[in-house]
């Protein structure tokens, strides 16, 4: 099956501006915000936000790797940082693709074991395919797909790329 380019560089760099850019103005009043990025590509995503938000706030901004297996969810999930850093914080998780939930739900999951300002999600690719309750506070793009197709994203310093296979 061919591949077909949903995102180019250019329009990913637009859509991680906007989205630093929203985070900004819905913590407009806090001092710490947390961006925690589900291991690999997630995590990818949440750097780039975060050099965005150093750029265009004051924040204080935590970068925190969600380690989860996307597999097997109910196992184990854990953090880079410890729970204590991120307790009354603000907190950002941030993946790549949204595709059926069920990993940012498990990994919204871990984060409700300790008291936190306000939770919000966010994404550059939401596919509409949610067998959870779960939805993305900030998304690059919506994208209706059907269940047999699979969309990558692959970050690099030169030339990101989205598509849809």
């Amino acid at each position: 099956m061919p591949k077909s380019i949903i995102l180019t560089h250019q329009e990913i760099q637009y859509k991680i501006r906007r989205i630093a850019f929203q985070i900004y103005e819905n913590n407009a009043n806090e001092t710490e915000i947390i961006l925690a990025g589900i291991a690999n590509n997630g995590f990818l995503f949440a750097k780039k936000i975060k050099l965005i938000l150093e750029d265009i706030s004051d924040f204080k901004i935590t970068l925190c790797e969600v380690l989860i297996n996307k597999k097997q969810p109910l196992h184990q999930i854990t953090t880079s940082i410890h729970s204590k850093n991120y307790t009354n914080k603000s907190i950002v998780l941030v993946d790549d693709v949204l595709n059926s939930g069920a990993t940012l739900i498990y990994a919204i999951k871990h984060f409700l074991n300790v008291p936190v300002k306000q939770f919000k999600t966010a994404v550059l690719v939401n596919r509409n395919h949610k067998k959870f309750p779960v939805k993305a506070d900030f998304k690059g793009i919506s994208l209706s797909t059907s269940i047999q197709e699979h969309i990558t994203v692959e970050f690099n310093q030169k030339q990101s790329i989205a598509f849809l296979e």
